[in-house]
């Protein structure tokens, strides 16, 4: 949870400065046509109103959240669009107090949106009605940017990026090197990765090669890496998923810990206030009622390295109810009691839950579900792999979600990306794997929590 508190009048001096970065996709002005009925953005043009809708959102919500903060209430804005919003690339907003009315408790603002480069693109002038009290808020972290302000205090993490033989396997490595989240070892062929990287234009003079023959070379070496230590976590290149996942299974590369090893994916919805973590989308296919038990422990250690202090989890069927016949519906029932029995720990876990009583209160209050978890849920238990990928895919396709996933339950994560994957969701889970080897070097109960047997 965020708590944001507010500035009051006599608190505010001129000059006073609020900031914020954001990295505007083309799914969020799709987003904002279909919100507001655009007709050039909802035609692919790049016309229309979307970018002056877009930058007075961006800086209203900078004066509902810090300046002046929680119970401000925006009068009048005056805004001049100056040029094409960056797509794809850091867009800094920013507000400064340029005079201050006493007698009417209202202070004015001066506001701009620049690129990378320093080119201002928008500017605004706002006025705003200052809180007389102190107020402040409580929000769930819902935008997965948040993980790369988690990362600031982290120094850049070796990464063993395992055979990086296309142009999206190694430019998702020189993206999450450019964002100072690591520093990548590169395990293949040095010729054949040299010459991808000088096709593509991608700088990896700095990086460190480990020279491999073949795929499987590649995966064995940098698996033998992460159990030494000499790399915090692997990204996957261009290789098979299950060539790499069979190398970390080997005895020799002491990534193994005794327990499954699942996927885990954190997502942020547009239309959901919360960010929340789904499992398992992509690794076991059909899993038994033990198995998941080690997905839901899996899935409480990535919460919590991700900022999520006690997560509640819900364990998903297609009813809330007990019933005999489906499957789902008793792995439910049974995990919510081992997680009273303390064998499952560091969470919350209620089950079964249907989807939207997970998800959604009212749902749950009509149901008259009472539940811990029900219409709060931080971790989502799917039944089974087909549920797990339809539910993902539809919301990183259909809803623009953004997402980041990691492979964990071995000693070091594993970022197993996909040809399909946008660059954004590849520097999410580099973030995300960044996080999650810190927590577990000052908290090893992430990984092996003691539970009752």
């Amino acid at each position: 949870m965020q708590t944001i508190v507010n500035k009051t009048f006599e608190e505010i001096s001129l000059g006073d400065v609020a900031s914020v970065d954001r990295a505007l996709q083309a799914s969020d002005l799709r987003a904002f046509a279909a919100a507001f009925g655009d007709a050039d953005l909802l035609g692919a043009s790049d016309a229309g109103q979307g970018a002056s809708g877009i930058v007075t959102a961006i800086m209203t919500g900078l004066v509902a959240t810090a300046l002046p903060g929680p119970g401000s209430l925006v009068l009048a804005t005056s805004l001049w669009i100056k040029g094409a919003l960056p797509i794809g690339e850091p867009m800094t907003t920013q507000l400064v107090v340029r005079e201050k009315l006493a007698d009417l408790g209202v202070i004015k603002l001066d506001g701009q949106c620049a690129d990378a480069s320093g080119r201002i693109v928008a500017k605004a002038m706002l006025e705003v009605q200052v809180p007389t009290t102190r107020q402040q808020r409580q929000l769930p972290e819902h935008r997965l940017e948040g993980l790369f302000q988690r990362c600031r205090s982290l120094k850049p993490m070796l990464m063993g990026v395992v055979h990086p033989c296309s142009l999206e396997a190694l430019a998702g490595a020189v993206d999450a090197a450019k964002a100072g989240l690591i520093k990548p070892v590169l395990f293949g062929p040095p010729d054949e990765i040299r010459r991808i990287a000088e096709v593509g234009r991608l700088d990896v003079a700095s990086f460190h090669f480990v020279a491999a023959d073949s795929p499987e070379d590649s995966a064995l070496k940098a698996a033998m890496a992460a159990g030494a230590g000499d790399v915090g976590a692997l990204m996957k290149g261009s290789l098979h998923s299950d060539v790499l996942l069979h190398a970390v299974m080997q005895k020799e590369t002491k990534l193994r810990i005794g327990r499954l090893i699942s996927h885990c994916a954190m997502v942020s919805a547009p239309t959901y206030a919360r960010r929340f973590v789904i499992t398992d989308v992509a690794l076991n296919i059909a899993p038994d009622t033990e198995q998941k038990r080690d997905i839901c422990q899996n899935a409480i250690g990535f919460a919590r390295a991700l900022g999520i202090e006690t997560p509640k989890v819900a364990v998903l069927a297609a009813v809330e109810m007990v019933r005999t016949k489906m499957a789902a519906s008793l792995d439910g029932a049974i995990l919510a009691k081992m997680a009273d029995r303390r064998q499952i720990v560091g969470g919350v876990v209620d089950g079964p839950l249907d989807l939207d009583a997970a998800v959604d209160a009212s749902a749950a209050r009509i149901k008259k579900i009472s539940s811990p978890v029900a219409g709060l849920a931080d971790v989502l238990i799917v039944p089974n792999i087909e549920a797990g990928n339809m539910v993902y895919k539809n919301l990183a396709f259909m809803a623009d979600a953004q997402t980041a996933g990691l492979v964990i339950g071995a000693r070091a994560p594993i970022i197993l990306t996909s040809r399909a994957d946008s660059a954004a969701s590849r520097c999410f889970s580099a973030a995300a794997a960044v996080l999650y080897a810190d927590a577990l070097k000052r908290d090893p109960t992430i990984l092996q929590p003691e539970i009752a047997e």
